[in-house]
């Protein structure tokens, strides 16, 4: 066996772990190698750019003889946030060319299961009561059951490989090894845009610093805009977390700047100027179709900060000219006063901040209508970025004139 289930009784069964041999990042595409016998299979993970796809090969590196891989597909289908008990839940397996099509019930998205001629067996059977370690540690729902929706299978000679696509979309063909050249190639360009930007040593360092650019590429991701192309946002965390406001701005000039990706740098600041409401950035950004909320006072003082430092690598002054006018909305509205109590003080200039039941600042922990944190008032990093803002602000205009 390859593979290693925990189940809710802490059993863990089978024990594939036991056979790999090996693990490495080749770029950022994970490696294993399994070694059974005389036997080394190595199986490769990674995902399609830009699209709902994910690609799983395995390669027979070494081998006396044949070997058989039988793959047995599990699927789910539910929030991240959620976990799933069968119960009466049927879902809809069917054959597909090359594989299996499943579509969870009426009005899901369906996806597919397939590989380059591979042998199929349908079960649409459900096995239940896998174990969640870090839910049962959070004292959350710690089991959920899985749909075992498949076996797929071939005979592998030594040199040959097997590829398996998990998509939203069915490919016309199952191509891994052109699929495994593009996220290559991909990966190339990053790295290329990172060593013209960064002075990288040869060694152990180097090859950690490049490693964390395509680290941080991962968190790029595509958030709809006012324009007629999606736009740049960043990614606050794996796997629970979506974009917020305040994450972003804070970790663009790391994610982009000094990976020699302004572009990038660019395109978020705009993709947040279409978002600004009464001179504040969202706080987050909800589910696909919900409302932004606005909860957060420092986020569209950080935005500050991050024109600032894309000015500063760029030298990009049409840009600064054109987003002039949202930071100015965004002075204006601060100074006058908007949401939440977000106002500056004529007395002293500062920034005051808040109301009962609202949290603004990092310390953002809110349990039912209890605020742990209120920091109502004039908090000392929100008027430190204030102070910048302000500054900053004045230096765009001498440089726009």
């Amino acid at each position: 066996a390859l593979s290693s289930n925990r189940w809710a009784d802490g059993t863990v069964d089978p024990k594939g772990y036991v056979n790999i041999e090996s693990f490495y990042l080749d770029g950022g595409i994970p490696v294993w190698n399994y070694a059974a016998a005389d036997a080394v299979l190595e199986k490769r993970v990674w995902m399609e750019q830009g699209a709902d796809t994910t690609f799983i090969r395995y390669k027979l590196l070494r081998a006396s003889g044949p070997l058989d891989l039988n793959l047995k597909i599990f699927v789910n289908y539910r929030d991240y946030h959620g976990s799933t008990s069968a119960g009466g839940w049927k879902m809809d397996v069917r054959p597909a060319a090359s594989g299996i099509a499943v579509k969870a019930f009426e009005g899901a998205v369906p996806f597919y299961v397939l590989a380059d001629n591979a042998g199929l067996e349908i079960h649409n059977q459900w096995n239940y009561r896998f174990g969640l370690s870090l839910e049962a540690y959070r004292g959350l729902d710690s089991s959920e059951d899985h749909l075992f929706a498949a076996d797929m299978g071939r005979t592998l000679n030594e040199g040959e490989s097997l590829t398996v696509v998990a998509s939203t979309e069915a490919p016309d063909k199952i191509d891994g090894d052109g699929s495994l050249a593009e996220r290559k190639a991909y990966e190339e360009s990053i790295l290329q845009r990172f060593r013209g930007k960064a002075a990288v040593r040869s060694g152990p360092e180097s090859a950690l610093t490049e490693h964390l650019a395509l680290a941080a590429d991962q968190f790029i991701v595509a958030r709809s805009s006012q324009g007629e192309k999606p736009g740049s946002t960043v990614i606050a965390g794996y796997h629970w977390f979506g974009d917020w406001g305040r994450d972003t701005m804070v970790s663009l000039p790391g994610l982009t700047l000094t990976a020699g990706r302004s572009e990038v740098a660019r395109d978020i600041i705009e993709t947040f100027a279409g978002f600004i409401s009464e001179g504040m950035l969202p706080n987050r950004f909800p589910e696909a179709g919900q409302e932004p909320e606005y909860n957060t006072v420092d986020a569209a003082l950080w935005y500050f900060e991050a024109v600032r430092t894309y000015f500063d690598d760029t030298g990009d002054k049409k840009f600064l000219s054109a987003i002039f006018p949202a930071l100015e909305g965004i002075i204006n509205s601060y100074t006058k006063g908007t949401r939440y109590g977000i106002k500056a003080d004529p007395k002293d200039g500062l920034l005051h901040a808040g109301e009962e039941g609202v949290q603004l600042t990092w310390m953002d922990a809110k349990v039912g209508d209890w605020v742990v944190t209120p920091r109502m008032g004039k908090p000392v990093e929100v008027n430190a970025l204030w102070y910048n803002a302000l500054r900053s602000m004045s230096a765009f205009a001498r440089i726009i004139g």
